[in-house]
């Protein structure tokens, strides 16, 4: 939650504004742009951008929103509505900029800022992946490194962030100035200087330049000396350097590069003394994204041994690359985050690994900003499309059609979007696939709602990139060899049963626990193969937990004699877990009962103790620290005495997802990590570090007008004291939407507003109060998210997110996205 705030008057003195006509007193803490997603209009400030479309003309749709406090520029509007706050500036874009400075220059947190021609969103977020477990860190969110996405991820900074990530994109000279003015970073990262935007500039030595503004004050400057060849060592910027190269010598000297398994061995040098670390992945970009990221915790004086374990456990960062359903049994890939030979390669790659057609189309736009000569390019381009087995490609833009006697392949060319457009009917798409790839100038999500399936049901979307960077979250968090148990039990949470469990056995978990053998089952048979401990065996599924390999919980005499008895007399060894009670008296042995349990255990060899574990009570709270370390004491005490008697190393774990979070000292040989995954820890305050995993989206069915005298829905309890508007959506209490949310109780967001549930909660939809917004059949609805959270939505009806994410019902579609 952004507690960034700024009286209005104080806003008007950050703008320098001599005279400001002040209408009525307004705290902002929230800076709109779209008069369509506006969720607090009392303290929010819109900015009336003039960019494809002048902000002015929106004033009236975000005043009818209910805002009241304006930045303008034009200044017809300054008494066009006498309620209003306007303030008059000369640039809007300019004074944005300025209140973002000011926001970042009130806290004294460490920047890191980067910039370059490509890797720096994939810096930033593997940065944030190494360094979360030790700051609080405010980032950049995706891409948002132009004059406008850095002045918005700056307004994010407040009190509690100690560590700011923020990378500048720049296309033209004169474009950092201001972005240098904003991010003022003390550490400063330079990464791959390659073409991307290169038109811009007269040469690359003008665009390194530009681009070394941004690092002019910086304490520490790390870099590559393969990039900045054309400047003078001493010229370059920083109090202190840190380098790295694979070509010469460097603070950071690599000396190979050994693939292993889809992995890369880096052995280098540093400090004189030879060091190496793996980085996951295997193609060149993420190889020195790795090395980038490697020169910068070495730089911030991490160990070369911490580093390796760090960089082991780096997760993909989606480049918003997003599968969805196309018309005429179609699948479309939508890849308009950026345009340039390098992305282009990795998104036909990726329309490669798509085999549910046999036709493979590409939607491709001209690409500027490479630097290359018009013939050379989209020669490359042509080889390359031959190279990748496209079957047939559409090009947009005046330079590709230009080019069409290079495509040896089906072709077709428009001018302009637009007119493609215009031709679509003529231009036939069934059963295959295709590829959306273009420059932002054309506007391709216009062909992507052309060619993209209506879906109005109502899903859960998953967003797996999220669900791995929390895991390895908590991994940053653990000692070396400390192993992770992942809690899949409940339908994993109610996100997916196999889904998740891939994702988990991919990032190599090292053991799942589920609650019942029927959920083992189904993920063995979805392919998983890691060890899965089942939690409450039942004595009629001990065939099944053999068959399937599945590993029971004991957690009393009864179960492991039963299951002893059902053993065949040549099993020997089969792994268990037994279930210690340390102080929360649900399920366990007591300490007095372990003499029988070792007697038992010693006068059989059919089963060998995996593990010993026990669950702590309250790790989330620190009321409760005092009996978290007398469960710890216990456990251990009690662990020791089976460890004496069955004379074999075991595993043990008491650790939850607070746990790790809390109590480093509860580590022990193994953590479970279970609603963390999902981006939810009562002990981390306001789950920070934690990326949010799940969506709830729902599509408005009606619009219906209703009179002050009218009642809503069952029992009549639904009313409109003045009158007005109900939209019914496609969700109710058989999809998870509980009773509990009716009669305004539960909130959801059209277009960014927030609005009210109206009557009870029915069977299969319920409505809500849409009086003066502008909502139509089939609007997207918005159930939660991440602004309004499923925190948001358990506070509403005081419950806790476990049970609001484990209510979902299965009806309810699943999406899953993962770069």
């Amino acid at each position: 939650m952004n507690n960034s705030s700024f009286s209005i008057g104080q806003i008007a003195d950050i703008f320098e504004l001599k005279s400001f006509d002040q209408k009525t007193k307004a705290i902002i803490d929230k800076l709109v742009i779209d008069s369509r997603i506006v969720t607090a209009p009392e303290s929010s400030l819109f900015f009336a951008l003039k960019a494809k479309r002048d902000g002015h003309t929106f004033i009236e749709d975000a005043y009818r929103n209910g805002i009241r406090n304006f930045v303008i520029s034009d200044p017809g509007y300054l008494s066009a509505y006498p309620d209003a706050n306007m303030l008059m500036v000369e640039d809007v874009l300019r004074a944005l900029q300025q209140l973002a400075r000011a926001n970042r220059t009130q806290y004294a947190l460490k920047v890191i800022g980067i910039t370059g021609s490509n890797g720096k969103t994939i810096v930033k977020e593997w940065l944030y992946q190494l360094l979360a477990a030790d700051f609080n860190i405010i980032r950049s969110p995706k891409s948002f490194n132009s004059q406008l996405g850095v002045a918005l991820s700056l307004w994010e900074i407040d009190a509690q962030h100690n560590l700011g990530i923020f990378e500048a994109g720049i296309s033209k000279p004169n474009e950092m100035d201001a972005l240098a003015d904003m991010i003022r970073p003390e550490i400063g990262i330079l990464t791959n200087l390659g073409e991307a935007h290169a038109e811009g500039f007269a040469s690359n030595l003008e665009k390194l330049k530009e681009k070394l503004k941004l690092f002019k004050h910086v304490k520490l400057f790390i870099y590559s000396p393969d990039y900045t060849q054309e400047i003078d060592k001493q010229a370059l910027p920083g109090k202190r350097r840190f380098s790295w190269s694979i070509r010469q010598e460097a603070d950071l000297r690599i000396l190979a590069v050994e693939p292993i398994e889809g992995q890369n061995q880096i052995r280098a040098i540093y400090k004189h003394a030879e060091i190496e670390c793996l980085i996951p992945f295997s193609d060149r970009a993420s190889i020195e994204n790795g090395i980038i990221c490697w020169a910068t915790l070495l730089a911030l004086g991490y160990t070369p041994q911490e580093a390796d374990v760090r960089l082991a456990k780096l997760t993909r960062v989606s480049m918003r690359l997003e599968l969805k359903n196309g018309i005429n049994q179609c699948s479309v890939i939508d890849d308009s985050y950026s345009a340039d030979i390098p992305s282009l390669a990795i998104a036909l790659d990726f329309l490669n690994l798509q085999n549910q057609h046999d036709k493979r189309t590409l939607i491709l736009s001209d690409l500027h900003e490479t630097g290359k000569d018009n013939e050379f390019l989209y020669a490359e381009i042509a080889a390359l499309l031959k190279q990748k087995n496209v079957s047939r490609l559409i090009g947009i833009g005046p330079n590709i059609t230009a080019a069409a006697h290079l495509f040896e392949l089906e072709a077709v060319f428009f001018d302009s979007t637009q007119s493609f457009i215009a031709n679509f009917p003529a231009v036939h798409f069934n059963n295959e696939t295709i590829l959306l790839k273009g420059a932002r100038k054309f506007e391709f999500e216009r062909i992507s709602k052309l060619i993209t399936q209506k879906i109005h049901d109502t899903v859960l979307q998953i967003d797996l990139n999220a669900l791995a960077g929390n895991l390895q979250f908590y991994r940053n968090k653990l000692r070396p060899g400390v192993k992770v148990m992942a809690m899949v039990k409940a339908f994993s949470y109610g996100s997916g049963s196999f889904e998740i469990a891939n994702l988990l056995q991919y990032h190599k978990v090292d053991y799942l626990a589920v609650a019942y053998t029927d959920e083992g089952i189904a993920l063995r048979k979805g392919g998983i193969s890691v060890p899965i401990m089942v939690m409450s065996p039942e004595p009629s599924a001990f065939d099944a937990i053999v068959r399937y390999k599945l590993e029971p919980e004991i957690y009393n005499l009864d179960i492991l004699e039963r299951f002893l008895d059902f053993l065949d007399a040549g099993t020997t060894d089969y792994p268990i877990h037994l279930k210690i009670d340390t102080g929360m008296h649900r399920l366990g042995f007591e300490e007095a009962e372990l003499a029988d349990l070792l007697k038992v255990l010693s006068a059989s060899n059919r089963v060998k103790v995996a593990s010993a574990f026990s669950h702590l009570v309250g790790s989330d709270d620190e009321i409760h620290d005092d009996f978290t370390s007398y469960q710890l004491r216990r456990f251990t005490a009690m662990a020791d005495e089976l460890s004496a008697v069955l004379q074999y190393p075991f595993i043990r774990h008491i650790s939850n997802t607070s746990g790790v979070s809390r109590h480093p000292e509860a580590q022990l040989d193994m953590v479970r990590i279970g609603i963390g995954l999902y981006g939810f820890d009562g002990g981390l305050a306001g789950n920070r570090g934690l990326q949010t995993v799940a969506v709830l989206k729902t599509t408005v069915t009606q619009v219906k007008p209703i009179k002050a005298a009218e009642t809503i829905g069952y029992s009549r309890k639904g009313s409109l004291p003045n009158g007005g508007l109900i939209a019914t959506v496609k969700i109710g209490y058989a999809d998870g939407y509980s009773r509990a949310f009716g009669n305004g109780v539960g909130k959801m967001l059209i277009n960014g507003k927030a609005v009210s549930t109206v009557g009870v909660i029915c069977m299969d939809m319920c409505m809500l109060d849409v009086t003066g917004l502008d909502v139509k059949a089939g609007d997207e609805v918005i159930v939660f998210n991440e602004k309004l959270t499923i925190a948001d939505l358990a506070n509403q009806i005081g419950t806790i997110p476990y049970e609001i994410l484990t209510n979902i019902s299965q009806r309810v579609k699943r999406v899953y996205f993962y770069e």
